[in-house]
C-alpha cells in the first residue's frame, strides 16, 4: 500500500469520541471517481459520463464535489461534459489518482467524527479499512489506497482497523455499502455479506469481534443484522439496497410485491428483522415499506436496481430511477420521509448495468473543522 504522512491514532476512534454520522447530518463535500473501466459497463459505457454528469450538477449546488481521474486529460474532458450540463464547477475539485473501479461508497474514506465539547471544536478522522473488491476481483489496489490518499489531502488523523486472529494481526475489510448508520449509536448490515462464506472478506472473524470492531472504530453500540440483499447483486450482500436510516429511529425497508419473485422472500423476512427490532431505548423502529422497482433485466442478467440506493446530500436526496411504473410511488414515500430537502429521481437504466446506483458511486465527507 501507498505510504501515507497522515497521522495515526494512537488509540480507537471511540477512545478518543469520534461516531460514524449519519448521512443526512450536514456534508463539507462528496467523493465520487469519474468513470473508466469499461468492463464495469461493457458496451454501454458512453452514456454513462452523462449519468455522472447530471449527479454532481445537483451535488454542486448544496456542496463540494471532489472527482478522481486516472489522467489529466481525463479530468478535461470530465470538466467539459460537467461545462455542457450546467455544473458549478467552481464547487468542483479534481484529483489525478488512478482507481481500478469507481464504487468510491465502498473503497473510499469512512469518516467519524468527533462533535465540539465545551471549548472544542468539532473534528473529523478517517477510518481506513481494507478493500479487496468485494472479495471476488482481482484489481482493487488502487482503490485501496483511497482512503490513505485523502487523509494526506486533507491532512486528517487516521487508523486502520485491525483485529487479532490466530494467525496473526488482521487488517479488517469494509465497503461503505455493507453498511449504515443513524449517526446515534446503531448500525445495520447484512449477514450475507459479512459473515457468509460465500465472497468472504474477513474469513474466520466472527460476528462478535465484527461487533466490537464496528464499536471501536465508528462509536456503534447496537448492530441490526439482516439476512440476505437483493437479487443480482454483486457484492453478495450489501445493504444499502435494502434498508436505510432517513432520521433517527426510521428506516425505509425494500419490499417486493410480487409473491413469485425471488426477492420476496428475504425482503421479508429483513422487513420482519426491522420490525421486531428495538431501538437502545428499548422501543420499536419507524419502519418506511418502500416498493422495489419492475425487475430490470439486460443482457439475460438480473440487475440489482433499488429505490433504496439513493444519496442524502445538503438539502437534497438523489433517487435512481428506472422509467418504471413504481417510480413516481417510491419518489413520494421518499419524499415523506424527507420533508425539509429536494428529492430528485436521476435517470439509472444505463447505470446500473454496472451493478451499483447513486449510493454506490457517492461518499459524504461530513462537515466539521478539522
Amino acid at each position: 500500500m501507498k505510504e501515507t504522512h497522515a497521522t495515526q491514532f494512537t488509540g480507537t476512534p471511540r477512545d478518543l469520541g469520534f461516531r460514524m454520522p449519519a448521512e443526512w447530518e450536514p456534508h463539507a463535500a462528496t467523493w465520487l471517481a469519474w468513470p473508466h473501466n469499461p468492463t464495469d459497463w461493457p458496451g454501454k459505457l458512453l452514456p454513462i459520463p452523462w449519468v455522472y454528469a447530471e449527479i454532481v450538477r445537483h451535488l454542486a449546488r448544496a456542496e463540494d464535489v471532489h472527482i478522481l481521474v486516472n489522467t489529466a486529460a481525463a479530468g478535461k474532458r470530465a470538466q467539459g461534459v460537467l461545462r455542457r450540463v450546467g455544473a458549478n464547477l467552481s464547487r468542483v475539485h479534481f484529483h489525478v489518482w488512478k482507481t481500478d473501479r469507481v464504487w468510491t461508497r465502498d473503497s473510499g474514506p469512512i469518516f467519524v467524527k468527533k462533535d465540539a465539547l465545551g471549548h472544542s471544536k468539532p473534528a473529523l478522522a478517517i477510518t481506513n479499512w481494507k478493500f479487496n473488491a468485494w472479495a471476488k476481483y482481482p484489481d482493487w489496489h488502487h482503490d485501496d489506497q483511497l482512503p490513505g490518499r485523502v487523509a494526506d489531502l486533507l491532512r486528517l488523523p487516521q487508523c486502520t482497523p485491525c483485529v487479532e486472529t490466530p494467525g496473526g494481526q488482521h487488517r479488517v475489510v469494509l465497503e461503505g455499502g455493507s453498511i449504515d448508520v443513524d449517526g446515534q449509536g446503531t448500525l445495520v448490515t447484512t449477514e450475507e455479506c459479512l459473515l457468509s462464506k460465500v465472497q468472504a472478506r474477513n474469513p474466520g472473524i466472527s460476528r462478535a469481534q465484527m461487533e466490537r470492531v464496528f464499536r471501536d472504530y465508528l462509536g456503534v453500540e447496537q448492530v441490526l443484522w439482516l439476512n440476505r440483499g437483493i437479487a443480482g447483486d454483486d457484492t453478495h450482500g450489501h445493504v444499502d439496497d435494502i434498508a436505510r436510516f432517513v432520521a433517527p429511529n426510521t428506516i425505509v425497508a425494500a419490499v417486493e410485491r410480487n409473491r413469485g419473485d425471488e426477492n420476496y422472500l428475504p425482503l421479508q423476512e429483513n422487513l420482519d428483522r426491522l420490525r421486531s427490532a428495538r431501538n437502545p431505548d428499548g422501543k420499536p423502529f419507524r419502519v418506511i415499506e418502500l416498493p422495489m422497482p419492475e425487475p430490470v433485466v439486460f443482457d439475460k442478467q438480473r440487475l440489482p436496481a433499488s429505490y433504496a440506493n439513493f444519496y442524502i446530500a445538503n438539502g437534497r436526496v438523489l433517487v435512481p430511477t428506472l422509467n418504471h411504473s413504481v417510480d413516481r410511488k417510491a419518489l413520494n414515500i421518499l419524499a415523506d420521509a424527507f420533508p425539509s430537502r429536494e428529492v430528485v429521481g436521476i435517470y439509472c437504466g444505463d447505470l446500473i448495468w454496472g451493478l451499483g446506483a447513486i449510493h454506490c458511486m457517492t461518499q459524504q465527507q461530513p462537515e466539521a473543522e478539522s
